[in-house]
């Protein structure tokens, strides 16, 4: 009925003599501590977090002869981590080289990636609001996020240019670029974010691992249009008060 007994009154105990080894790893006497996991009660993530946090640093301390190796799944995750981090600067730099050639300026490639980092708070915003876990596939959505959050940047800047060369003044570039350009960076946005969204609404068992990448797209992509639209043509005119950036395009 799932209530709570003492354990006596189900069962009867008793301590006998067992079978054992030694087991040695790089001739280290080692013990080793496994555990399944529910994931619809827990995540591997925070519960290994929580250990870390609580427990191992009490328990060295209480023995200190004793070292602790986390294998498994934390070990794959921990590496599989270091491996999208180091992807994910990789592909950061891939974009401001090739933005560099065809802008020809060293700026205007940084205020084109400028929303990147927005796309993440829609990320987290978005696994808050649908109740999800931030995991590995969340990540990986995010990394994903970044070469698709450029693309309406990269039309707003390049709007500019063309009415810089046309010889408006850049205020008057910015401005309407953002009214001229407002709706093909939301229905890019938008058919994007509609593409996902049937794997969000998901519900199969299958779909599951896949469900935390379409949020971290899908909402990091609409919160960072909507600051697109505001923070380039922003950052644009600013840097071009500074001399920063290109104020005059010539053919």
């Amino acid at each position: 009925g799932g209530q709570m007994m003492p354990f006596h009154e189900v069962a009867d105990a008793e301590l006998v003599r067992g079978f054992s080894q030694i087991i040695r790893v790089d001739r280290q006497r080692t013990i080793s501590v496994t555990a399944d996991l529910d994931t619809t009660k827990g995540n591997s993530a925070e519960i290994m977090t929580d250990l870390q946090e609580n427990f191992f640093e009490d328990f060295l301390k209480r023995n200190p002869t004793v070292s602790i190796n986390l294998e498994g799944q934390s070990k794959e995750s921990k590496k599989t981590m270091d491996s999208v981090i180091r992807g994910f600067v990789i592909g950061l730099c891939i974009i401001f080289i090739l933005l560099s050639f065809v802008f020809k300026s060293y700026v205007e490639p940084l205020i084109v990636m400028a929303a990147i980092p927005f796309g993440l708070v829609g990320a987290v915003a978005g696994h808050l609001l649908l109740g999800i876990d931030w995991t590995m596939p969340s990540t990986i959505g995010f990394v994903s996020l970044a070469g698709i959050v450029v693309n309406d940047s990269i039309v707003l800047v390049t709007f500019i240019k063309i009415r810089l060369a046309d010889g408006s003044p850049v205020l008057e570039a910015v401005h309407q670029a953002g009214m001229q350009r407002f709706r093909p960076v939301i229905l890019t946005s938008a058919t994007t974010v509609a593409g996902l969204s049937p794997m969000m609404l998901e519900t199969s068992l299958q779909a599951q691992f896949l469900i935390p990448m379409a949020v971290s797209i899908a909402f990091g992509l609409m919160f960072a249009t909507v600051l697109v639209l505001l923070l380039v043509p922003s950052l644009y005119s600013l840097l071009a008060r500074l001399g920063w950036s290109q104020k005059i395009a010539k053919r």
